[in-house]
C-alpha cells in the first residue's frame, strides 16, 4: 500500500487509467463518519457525545496540572 500525493492533475488522469487497465486499484479515504461507525459497531454501550467531551475535560485537566506541576 502506498500513500500517492498527485502534484501535477495530469498524474490523476494516468493512475485512472491503470485502474481502468486493472493494473492498480485505488481506494478513497474512508469519512471520520465511517471509521466511527466501524468503532462503533464493536461496542456494547456507545458513549454519548456529552461523555466523550467530559473524558477530553479530564485529560486536558490532568496534562494541564502536570505542566503546571513540572513548570515550577
Amino acid at each position: 500500500m502506498l500513500n500517492v500525493q498527485i502534484i501535477n492533475p495530469k498524474a490523476k488522469f494516468l493512475l485512472l487509467n491503470l485502474e481502468e487497465m486493472n493494473l492498480i486499484s485505488i481506494k478513497a479515504k474512508p469519512a471520520l463518519s465511517e471509521i466511527l461507525a466501524r468503532l462503533r459497531r464493536n461496542e456494547v454501550e456507545v458513549p454519548l457525545p456529552e461523555e466523550i467531551a467530559e473524558e477530553v475535560e479530564l485529560v486536558r485537566q490532568k496534562r494541564y496540572d502536570a505542566k503546571m506541576q513540572n513548570s515550577y
